[in-house]
């Protein structure tokens, strides 16, 4: 079974960038949806990117669209996040699916594998 780990969370201000990285480990992560989750206290878990391995795509959530880019590497998978504001103060999570499994890529329900998540606060 794959595990999941995120690193690079931290405290920034509004307008700065940051770089999450998660890296597997335990399995590949070849042919399998790869996404990035966020959840702020009291909220639902809420889908934030994919990489989705059928068609080499990448898709954003509109509250991220050409803000938050999704890059994908043999063992690990990046979130470069720019023009970050308060309302992106969340836990970031790290997600993968089923290998060989596509469709569905923007619920928490469409992966099997997770990481521990890594705080990241937007405030100035």
């Amino acid at each position: 079974q794959v595990q999941l780990l995120e690193f690079g969370g931290g405290s920034v201000q509004p307008g700065d960038s940051l770089r999450l990285s998660c890296v597997a480990s335990g399995g590949t992560i070849r042919e399998v949806n790869l996404a990035w989750f966020r959840q702020a206290p009291g909220q639902e878990r809420t889908f934030v990117a994919a990489h989705r391995w059928d068609g080499n795509v990448a898709s954003y959530a509109d509250s991220v669209k050409d803000r938050f880019f999704i890059v994908k590497y043999q063992n690990s998978v990046d979130l470069q996040m720019n023009n970050l504001q308060p309302g992106d103060t969340a836990t970031y999570f790290c997600a993968s699916g089923k290998r060989w499994t596509s469709g569905t890529f923007n619920i928490p329900s469409a992966y099997i594998n997770w990481g521990p998540g890594t705080q990241v606060t937007v405030s100035s």
